[in-house]
């Protein structure tokens, strides 16, 4: 008992210094809604001030550490005027992303001054042995750290709850329009809080010597931002008394682990699974504002031209295997490799919206199976490759799994816990990487060919080469195929998706694997790159966010991003230039490099979030603008007269909604609803403002769980069925905010829902995708909207009319039975909302759809509908024909507001 006791006291140190660093990560999300990853950076940059301004310049304790913390509050401060505050109108993901910017240039410049090896530092605190009680000893140390944590907690705890600048710091974190309605500046509070969070951050760095007796180095405290992002977690990124509870617990739990448990790097993975427990059984995300209108990097159309394509494959196998320096062919290596494992951050990252901080521990594992199948096992390579990547696809489809749960930001924080888990548990176990000897590959060949990247390089540079240009060209092949279209639906917007038919759990599973199979190969590729693989060094958990960077950098929605990123690796293409110094590892230009992306990511955010290829791209085709002075804006088909316009059919089903009643907490939204939808019917939906109209229709569609009822289409009871199956059956719907997919083209967003939804996509579409075919009905939808002429451009490209006019023709493309309109006419002038009605009425009697209109526009209600049902605090207070409605009195007292004599000569 006594010795649980002492480990249980000891782990309070390291606790404590997860609950300083939480506190600042909390600071800046109540401030600015940023998780900050670059907060264990600022954290080593406290410490190393305090050990400059002690070792050098010999300042006492109390000096040095008040210098540190008012330097990187400072710095704090700085990021948020030079960085975040013009990224503002980002969203997160790029913020987030721009938090790594800096982390990288903090590391890197103390990296360069100090070096990456460890260092004595004389101790913070006193640590001198006290006995708790008898047989209990542990370090003084300890018990201040934490006693400093308990005070400053309490501090920060009043300061939130008794001030009034406490009050608008937690008015912000909920609502930063809110606080600023009351008179607060968000960039003020936005300022203050990156500065407390940095302060923090120092006073956390200049303490952890404590906990190390008096050892750091860069390394070593890399890792705090693992306990610190945990400890946030678990405090909800709100509630100071919550992180100091969870922050001392996490530390008293890797300190048992340290003395209990018999398995390498398990304790510095408590934090992540703590997270992962978190997750699910809080069954929700982190806490971060703004994903749902988070704007992501613009996405190429993945087209290839085989007249470039194939002289320039040509030329790059030529040159590699008749004219490229042998010297070269470790950085052309590198760089592929990298560009490889870059391929599978485009697929989940680009295409499907899915920030994962994990693709090179992934690879990691293809590299670690393959390798010690070969090594340990002497399987042929042609066996242990594919092996390899299987087993990597298996583990990036379980990292996919909490995707199914959260997603953005609060995926990055989870898939980076997986991979730092991942290289503890696994890399960084000599037992399983196969001892002092590591994995060895002696003389490796394939199919019979000689590939040692020793004595036959330029061999495994063209495997590289092909290997490449072959998961390039799948990978563009995905983005013009229906796979790929789906996976934008659910980048874009996932309510939108399931509406238009597309399983979204489905979508995200298939990335996340595709995702892991690529980066699988890029994995193997690098580790038997070299002679011995050194799983620690090659798949460092800081190596992903390094490839996010670089990706990011060369633009994560474009196929040649990857590539152009690569060159940047470190040992890569970049350092040629240099001679072979650099090339060799011999020259301080590789040092830098590290330092120059960093750099480079926050201007390419700052400038252009889309990266280098698209400025390229955008500046390419302004040329070729001006060289064929042509508009392709638009699309294959023309607007016809209305004589001419196609007349199409749906499946007649009748839609009935049986006692339809839906609950939120102790809030009573719809109750015992039930109404019909027969083939070649309007029915209105009237109601005042929070009446349960929209309810009504999240609840048809599958978006809510309903409390009790039942929901029929034809002879099929759907109430249990999800969104997507819903859509495919024939229910579809608009939404008030339109909610289409932007990064779509609008002909696009039509194929997206008339495509057909077979899983068979997800492979046939990486080898041939063929081209995009508009249906019957997407073609009569297109013509009936008049919608010909916008088929090439984006949403954000067209009127608001127009874009209302795209949302329609979405929801009718699928060919549904069934249309749910929910205030189609919103923002419509006079002549667009008759417009409106007239083609409403033509998809009733034409098309045989049954239409549910929601509208506040009364008299259009009463002139397009053949019945109208009134809602009034979710029951059903009125039914009948526009003209009985138009006289009822229940209508006219809890809705309409004046006389019926007035309404029936407005109407």
């Amino acid at each position: 008992m006594n010795e649980l006791l002492t480990f249980a006291l000891i782990g309070l140190g390291t606790g404590a210094i997860n609950v300083i660093l939480a506190t600042g990560l909390v600071m800046v999300y109540r401030g600015s809604g940023i998780i900050n990853f670059a907060q264990g950076g600022l954290a080593i940059l406290g410490a190393y001030t305090v050990f400059e301004l002690r070792t050098v310049y010999e300042a006492s304790f109390a000096v040095a550490l008040v210098t540190a913390v008012v330097l990187v509050a400072a710095v704090g401060v700085a990021v948020h005027f030079l960085v975040m505050r013009p990224l503002r109108a980002a969203g997160p993901m790029s913020r987030v992303i721009a938090t790594l910017g800096v982390l990288t240039i903090v590391t890197q410049v103390i990296i360069l001054k100090y070096g990456a090896e460890q260092r004595t530092v004389p101790l913070p605190l006193p640590s001198d042995a006290v006995e708790v009680r008898s047989g209990v000893i542990v370090g003084e140390q300890n018990l201040y750290l934490a006693g400093i944590a308990v005070v400053l907690i309490v501090a920060l705890t009043l300061l939130s709850e008794k001030t009034r600048i406490g009050h608008a710091l937690s008015a912000a974190a909920e609502d930063p329009r809110a606080a600023a309605a009351l008179g607060w500046s968000p960039d003020l509070l936005a300022s203050l809080t990156w500065g407390l969070g940095g302060a923090l951050a120092g006073l956390a760095g200049a303490l952890f010597p404590a906990t190390s007796t008096g050892f750091m180095s860069v390394t070593q405290m890399s890792v705090l931002i693992i306990g610190g992002l945990s400890t946030a977690l678990l405090g909800q990124f709100r509630s100071f008394p919550l992180v100091l509870v969870g922050g001392l617990l996490i530390g008293v739990a890797q300190s048992l682990a340290t003395r209990y448990v018999d398995q390498t790097g398990f304790a510095d993975a408590i934090p992540f699974l703590i997270i992962i427990v978190v997750l699910i059984v809080r069954g929700r995300g982190l806490p971060v504002r703004g994903s749902a209108t988070d704007r992501l990097p613009r996405v190429g159309n993945g087209r290839l031209r085989p007249v470039v394509l194939v002289p320039v494959v040509a030329g790059g196998l030529a040159f590699l295997a008749l004219a490229a320096p042998e010297s070269w062919f470790p950085a052309l290596i590198v760089s592929m490799t990298f560009a490889i494992v870059g391929l599978s951050v485009l697929v989940l990252t680009g295409y499907a919206g899915q920030l994962s901080f994990a693709q090179f521990a992934i690879g990691g594992v293809g590299a670690f199976v393959a390798g010690r199948l070969v090594a340990a096992r002497d399987w042929p390579l042609e066996a242990a490759l594919p092996t390899g990547v299987l087993v990597a696809t298996l583990v990036g489809l379980l990292f996919g799994l909490p995707a199914l749960r959260t997603r953005g930001v609060n995926l990055a924080v989870v898939t980076f816990g997986l991979g730092f888990a991942l290289f503890q548990l696994l890399f960084s176990n000599s037992s399983y990487t196969g001892g002092a000897e590591q994995t060895q590959i002696n003389e490796p060949t394939l199919f019979g060919i000689d590939i040692d990247p020793i004595t036959h390089a330029d061999h495994y540079t063209i495997l590289c080469f092909v290997t490449l240009v072959a998961l390039a060209i799948m990978v563009a092949n995905l983005r013009r195929g229906r796979a790929g279209r789906r996976l934008l639906a659910v980048r874009t917007n996932e309510r939108a998706a399931a509406a238009a038919g597309v399983s979204v759990f489905q979508g995200k599973l298939y990335a996340f694997t595709l995702a892991a199979a690529i980066a699988g190969i890029g994995g193997v590729l690098l580790g038997f790159s070299y002679s011995t693989i050194v799983y620690q060094q090659l798949f460092r958990p800081d190596a992903s966010i390094s490839l996010l960077v670089l990706v990011v950098i060369g633009g994560s929605g474009y196929v040649f991003g990857p590539m152009i990123g690569a060159l940047l690796a470190a040992g890569g293409v970049a350092v040629l230039p240099f001679g072979d110094a650099a090339t060799n590892g011999e020259s301080e230009i590789i040092a830098y490099l590290p330092l120059a992306t960093g750099i480079l990511l926050l201007a390419t955010l700052l400038l252009n979030q889309h990266g280098i290829v698209d400025r390229m791209s955008a500046m390419t085709t302004a040329a070729l603008g001006r060289l064929r002075r042509t508009d392709d804006a638009t699309g294959p088909v023309a607007d016809a007269p209305d004589d001419e316009r196609q007349q199409m059919t749906v499946p007649p089903l009748v839609l009935e909604i049986e006692g339809l009643t839906q609950q939120f907490g102790g809030f009573m939204a719809l109750s015992d609803v039930s109404l019909s939808l027969r083939p070649g019917e309007v029915v209105g939906l009237l109601g005042p403002n929070g009446a349960g109209k929209t309810t009504l229709i999240d609840a048809v569609s599958g978006f809510n769980r309903i409390t009790r009822g039942r929901v029929s289409l034809g002879e099929d009871d759907i109430t249990t069925w999800s969104p997507h199956r819903r859509s495919r059956a024939g229910v579809t719907r608009s939404f008030q905010s339109l909610e289409l997919f932007d990064d779509l083209t609008v002909e696009e967003n039509l194929l997206v829902a008339s495509d057909k939804h077979d899983a068979r996509a997800y492979v046939t579409d990486l080898v041939r995708p063929g081209r995009p075919v508009m249906s019957d009905t997407v073609v009569a939808a297109v013509t009936e909207l008049r919608l010909a002429g916008l088929l090439g451009r984006h949403p954000v490209e067209l009127s608001y009319g127009d874009r209302r006019l795209v949302a329609i023709a979405r929801a009718v493309a699928g060919r549904p039975s069934v249309l749910l309109l929910d205030e189609p006419a919103a923002g419509l002038d006079t002549t667009e909302r008759l417009e409106l009605g007239h083609l409403i009425r033509r998809l009733a009697d034409d098309w045989g759809i049954a239409v549910l209109l929601i509208e506040h526009d009364v008299p259009m209600v009463l002139r397009t509908a053949d019945r109208v049902v009134v809602l009034d605090f979710g029951r059903i207070i009125a039914e009948g024909t526009p003209e009985a409605i138009k006289h009822n009195a229940a209508v006219h007292a809890a809705y309409l507001g004046h006389s019926a004599q007035s309404e029936s000569e407005s109407v």
